[in-house]
Order: C-alpha cells, then structure tokens, then sequence
C-alpha cells in the first residue's frame, strides 16, 4: 500500500514501511523469498551403557594369564578362579581367548600357532601330562566353566572345531592329549559328534593326521563308555557311515579301516564300520530289487543278481531272505481296506506257473523259494511275516493265509512251521497269530501222524 512516497509492506506477522525505491523494493522482495524455515533441536549425550566397547582381548588375556598363573596346577583352584572371574570378566565377548588360554596357554593365530606378542601361561591342556587320568580332570574344569555359564556352550564347541581344524600346527603330544580330552568331553556329552566333520578336511586325512587323532578320540570315548553309546551318537549325526573318510581315497576300504584300528587296540569300532558297511550294501540291493521288480524284470534275472550280491558282499542266505520279503512287500501299493488286502497279497504271492517270462502279474513265490534253501532261512522268512503282519495292521487277519499259500509253494515246510508254532514265534501278535494258525498246525500233526502209520504198516 502506497502512502506518502512510502509504501507499506504487510506481512503475516509484521507491517514494514520504507521509503519507495524500486531497486531497495526489489531487493527487499527478494530477501523476503529466500527465507526459509529451519530446524532446531537438542543434542542427546550417548549413554555409557550404549557405547560399543572396542574389542581388545589382549586385557582379558592378562587377567586370564594372571589368574592361572597364580592357582598354577591346581585343577581346583582354576575352576573356583574361572568360575568367580565370570562376574567380573566379559566371558561372552572373549569366549574364543578365554578357551584358546585354557587349551594352548595362549591366543590362537591362524594355523594353530601362539601369537608372539601377547601374555602367556605354562598352566594349561597343552603342558599338562599325557594321560588319562589329567585329562578327565581337565574335562571337569570344562565342564563346570560351561554348566556356570551355559552361553559358553556354543562358543566351546566351535573351539573344539577350530582346534581339529589347526592339528596340523600341533605337537603329537599336543594332539594326543586334545583327542583323549575330545573322546571323554564326548562321552559325558559336552559336545556333539557333529565336531569330528573337521577331521575329514582333505589336508588332514592326506597326511594321515586325522585317523592317528581318531584313534586316541575313540580310545578315550571308549574307555569312558561303550562302543554302542559311541555308535548312537554317530549315528544321530549321520556319521555312522563315514568313518571310512578318514582315510584318503586309495585306503578307503573295510579291510584296511579293520587292520588299522584292530591294530590299534580299537577291535569293536572295527566290527562296527563293517557292520555299517554291510548295512549300507543290504540296503543298496533292497533298492535294487525293488527298482528290477518296478520294471518288471524276469525272476531268473533277479534270482541271478542277488545271488552274485551275496557272494559279494558276504551276506547269509537268512538275511538275504530278509531282504528279498522286504522288497516284494514293497513293490506294491497295499489297499486301506483289510478285507482286500488279504486277496492282494494272495495275488502278489501266489506261484508262477513258470512258462512266464516276465513277472507281469507279481506273482514272487519262486523268487521267496530262491532263497530258503535251509531250514533257519525258512524260518526267518516265517518270522519276518509274522512281524510284518503285525506292524501293519491291516495284515492282521492275512497271516494264516500268507503261510498256507507259501506252505503250498513249497517256500515253507511243514518242520519249520511246527517249530515256529511251538517255540520258534517272537512275541509280536502271537496270541493271534497262533489262534489263526492252530487248525492248520493240528492238520500238519494228523497228516504227518498218518504218514508215520502208513509207513509202519509198510514196513
């Protein structure tokens, strides 16, 4: 608004009266644009307890050193110390420091070398004497540090991963007493087994380092528990069957796996990989057999290759028989109704006349007689029958006719099953499946007591 050669601005908050000039007006106009509004605020001071403390082990290593420097060789006195500087010393944060200590007297570098420039102890695992009798005692120590302070449990059991990793970087001494300590923390189950993965890293195994180790680890393990305590915590695993990488790919095999350890006092865990290697073949030819009989292969085929996978691998004719029933039971797929599977069975079962060439309606009864060439071999088939009807329901009420058909076949003889029904039975299903099977035991019985008279009247 002009008013008296002054013109009078209005703003929102102001009223501003110049003197009218252009160029100040523009200038003016401009200032006015270029205002902006600005933020304005407080600072906060970062909390102590937020600030991230700068990771230097070296600190925790001299008080660590210190400490079992002063209990010295007093296993007891180190774990009353460990388990009192938990609440002083940030053991989560240092977990690795704190167990390369305990073990090597002194931080780890890579390659399993003590680092040069840092505090060191004469006090730990690598120093102490070679024997079993220290190390239990050493384990204890273990074993209490972790049951006081359970977040270490992880941490320790990686330590033990890295230290089979850095063997190589280790005295024979050094990792004689690191196996003997493994085997026992293993036995009292400090650590899983899924630990030893590490000794099949390629360079170890080549040198032979690995199976050396593996033996003094299952002596110990052994001698605290047993070879079937052993044997389940590999098996829940999964490393039950790969005891064998221990070894480098030309020495891989049952023979020398056995001589090695049998050679070194360690006979049962010998018996055992061959054990497992058997099993793994038994189930190598079951899966066979059950791709032949999917693709309909001739019986004589079958017979043929099962019998060369005997010879083979060195499995009876009972277990063969094993897995022959196994394979046909699985050939199929078995209808949810119990009042047809009995007659799907009888199918599958029933004997081939013989002028087939292929097994083009699953008839596998001369397959079954292939191999019950003795007495227990019938008698295991007889047995596996009996367990199979009862771990599968629906097969119940089709045990008498399933044993009545392969009796006709000429699979099952009338000894064997006597034997069964008097003494050879197990104790699935027995008080049904002897009900189901008594009239017929009581026909054997008179037919066999009429052949006895028609025999003595011929005499």
């Amino acid at each position: 608004m002009k008013r008296g050669g002054h013109i009078l601005f209005t703003c929102k908050d102001t009223a501003v009266r110049v003197k009218y000039r252009p160029k100040i007006l523009v200038s003016f106009m401009n200032n006015q644009k270029q205002q902006k509004p600005t933020l304005t605020g407080q600072r906060f001071k970062t909390r102590k307890r937020d600030e991230k403390e700068r990771f230097d082990p070296s600190l925790f290593q001299e008080s660590i050193v210190q400490g079992l420097n002063q209990t010295g060789a007093d296993l007891e006195a180190v774990a009353k110390f460990l388990d009192a500087s938990g609440a002083k010393l940030d053991y989560r944060r240092y977990a690795e420091t704190l167990f390369d200590i305990l073990v090597a007297g002194g931080m780890l570098a890579p390659g399993g070398t003590l680092s040069d420039d840092l505090t060191r102890t004469e006090f730990c695992l690598f120093t102490a004497s070679e024997d079993l009798e220290t190390m239990q005692a050493y384990a204890q120590v273990f074993n209490k540090l972790i049951r006081r302070y359970k977040y270490l449990e992880k941490g320790f059991e990686e330590e033990i991963k890295k230290l089979l990793l850095f063997l190589k970087g280790f005295t024979e001494s050094e990792r004689n007493k690191l196996a003997m300590l493994t085997g026992i923390l293993l036995a009292n189950g400090n650590i899983s087994a899924s630990i030893l993965n590490s000794l099949y890293n390629e360079n170890l195994v080549k040198e032979g380092v690995s199976a050396a180790f593996a033996v003094k680890l299952f002596k110990s393990w052994i001698h605290e528990k047993d070879i079937n305590s052993v044997s389940a915590s590999l098996r829940k695993v999964g490393m039950d069957n790969r005891l064998m990488e221990l070894f480098p790919a030309n020495k891989r095999s049952c023979e020398h796996f056995s001589k090695y350890f049998t050679d070194a006092g360690l006979k049962e865990l010998s018996d055992f990989a061959r054990n497992q290697q058997s099993i793994g073949a038994r189930k190598e030819l079951q899966k066979e057999l059950q791709e032949q009989m999917a693709r309909g292969e001739a019986l004589k085929d079958m017979i043929a290759y099962s019998r060369e996978e005997m010879k083979k691998t060195n499995i009876s004719e009972q277990t063969m028989i094993g897995i022959v029933w196994s394979s046909v039971m699985s050939s199929v797929e078995w209808n949810k109704k119990e009042e047809l599977v009995t007659e799907q069975a009888i199918k599958l079962l029933k004997v081939c006349c013989g002028t087939e060439t292929f097994v083009s309606k699953s008839q596998y009864s001369p397959l079954l007689k292939a191999f019950t060439s003795q007495g227990l071999s019938e008698l295991t088939l007889l047995l596996k029958i009996q367990e199979y009807c009862y771990d599968n329901i629906h097969f119940m009420k089709a045990f008498q006719k399933i044993v009545v058909l392969l009796y006709k076949a000429d699979v099952l003889s009338e000894e064997v099953i006597l034997k069964w029904y008097t003494e050879g039975h197990v104790a699935k299903g027995k008080s049904v499946f002897l009900e189901q099977m008594k009239k017929f035991v009581e026909w054997l019985k008179n037919a066999e007591e009429e052949s006895e008279s028609e025999e003595e009247e011929a005499d």
